[in-house]
């Protein structure tokens, strides 16, 4: 059934469906057959993606023009562009194969600009006394797991003592960095001229941010999860520092997965890091993993598992005796979910708006009731930051979901499916490029 302002080709074709999103770019007037059918494209598209990269064939698939284009987005939304440019073992449409080859291009002249703001960065720090640890993605190019231009950056992390946050602030300042805003987990600082980020995927001019962190934790959804401890280096010295060692950088890329998932925000590429890394792992080096997840606050680490399930059924990276670890502590509903979900029901090619999309996460009946009543009634601060997001970054939470009150939300959603603008948006970009 089509929602309020909807319209309905007369072709109803997918070609006919793509076109109707390019004219139609506003989410609340896309027919609501329109929508359907491409979030079964999404999901589709997903999981060939998804197995072209962990075990590449030699079958090109045999898509539409439209799908081939939407299978441009789902590249961008999943990181993968300057990866599946190397992976592939067939031979895409000409538009196709120069949008993965412009990628890669962008990707890594993107990381060149980033390597170069680092080594500015290490050499500030060094010189004022301040230790820096580089998280995530610098962290895995500075030990090897990836080379230039395979792996894309969206932004700089960087873990500092609370002591040193102040310093740290200042020698971003020094190098052109301002406060922008700050949230529970990091404060963001971006150049006062950042370049407008390109419409799809990478672009080596898109301005480069830099997140500073006091601590590494994730809410799932309402339970904190936080292992600091086990990412600050033991003994840091002035400058950026490595990651303690590859259990460290294993469990924080475990947990950051985890925040995303609560939120159906994974990205392929979070897996494929999670793989990468475990790929070079000793049997030592799995049984630091437990060790150094037995000595946080959630020890018996069962915020891990969703991830490490979903890395193990597409990659088939992680130790029987690991993931059996890990799914111990773990709620039943979790464990039965991640079980069975696949990438594209966890992420953003899952197109619709969920209202409780990290329920699954609760501990008991009486968490699930807390979370429901903090989705259903949201905190003052989270409607704030909800507003400053829609504001800071309308690429990613614009649309008119952004604008609307609690009230007016829920009566939307109640009414009709909702699609996800940061879904929508890469898509119509990508269809733009054809029609």
């Amino acid at each position: 059934m089509n929602g309020p302002g909807s319209t309905v080709a007369a072709d109803t074709s997918p070609n006919a469906d793509a076109r109707g999103l390019v004219a139609q770019s506003a989410a609340d007037r896309l027919s609501q057959r329109s929508l359907r059918r491409l979030h079964l494209a999404l999901q589709r598209i997903t999981e060939s993606l998804a197995g072209e990269l962990a075990r590449p064939s030699v079958v090109r698939p045999d898509w539409l023009a439209s799908e081939w284009a939407v299978a441009r987005a789902v590249a961008a939304i999943h990181g993968i562009s300057s990866l599946l440019a190397d992976a592939l073992r067939w031979q895409g449409p000409p538009g196709w194969t120069r949008f993965l080859a412009e990628q890669k291009a962008h990707t890594a002249q993107r990381f060149q600009r980033i390597q170069q703001l680092l080594r500015l960065i290490d050499s500030g720090a060094r010189s004022q006394g301040i230790a820096l640890t580089g998280l995530k993605g610098a962290a895995l190019h500075a030990a090897g797991i990836y080379v230039a231009g395979e792996r894309p950056m969206a932004d700089v992390d960087l873990l500092v003592r609370e002591a040193q946050l102040a310093r740290a602030a200042q020698l971003l300042a020094g190098l052109g960095y301002r406060h922008r805003y700050q949230t529970w987990k990091h404060q963001v600082f971006e150049r006062d001229d950042p370049d407008a980020p390109a419409a799809l995927g990478e672009h080596a001019g898109n301005g480069i941010k830099i997140e500073l962190h006091c601590h590494v934790r994730e809410a799932l959804p309402l339970r904190a999860v936080d292992i600091s401890r086990v990412v600050f280096p033991p003994r840091p010295i002035a400058g950026l520092n490595p990651y303690p060692s590859k259990a460290a950088l294993l469990l924080h890329l475990l947990l950051h997965a985890a925040g995303s998932l609560t939120y159906r925000q994974l990205r392929l590429l979070q897996l494929h890091d999670v793989a990468r890394l475990a790929g070079t792992m000793t049997d030592e080096d799995w049984e630091q993993v437990r060790g150094d997840a037995a000595g946080t606050a959630e020890a018996d680490w069962w915020w891990a598992f969703p991830a490490l399930a979903l890395a193990d059924r597409y990659y088939g990276c992680v130790p029987r005796r690991v993931l059996a670890a890990a799914a111990r502590g773990a709620p039943w509903v979790l464990r039965q979910v991640y079980r069975r979900r696949t990438l594209a029901g966890a992420s953003l090619s899952h197109l619709w708006i969920s209202a409780l999309p990290g329920i699954e996460w609760s501990h008991s009946s009486l968490a699930m009731l807390q979370y429901a009543a903090a989705r259903l009634l949201p905190s003052s601060e989270t409607l704030r930051q909800r507003k400053a997001l829609g504001i800071l970054q309308p690429h990613v939470s614009g649309g008119t979901w952004t604008q609307l009150s609690q009230g007016r939300r829920i009566l939307r959603w109640l009414g009709s499916r909702q699609p996800r603008h940061e879904t929508l948006q890469p898509v119509i970009a990508s269809l733009r490029a054809v029609y």
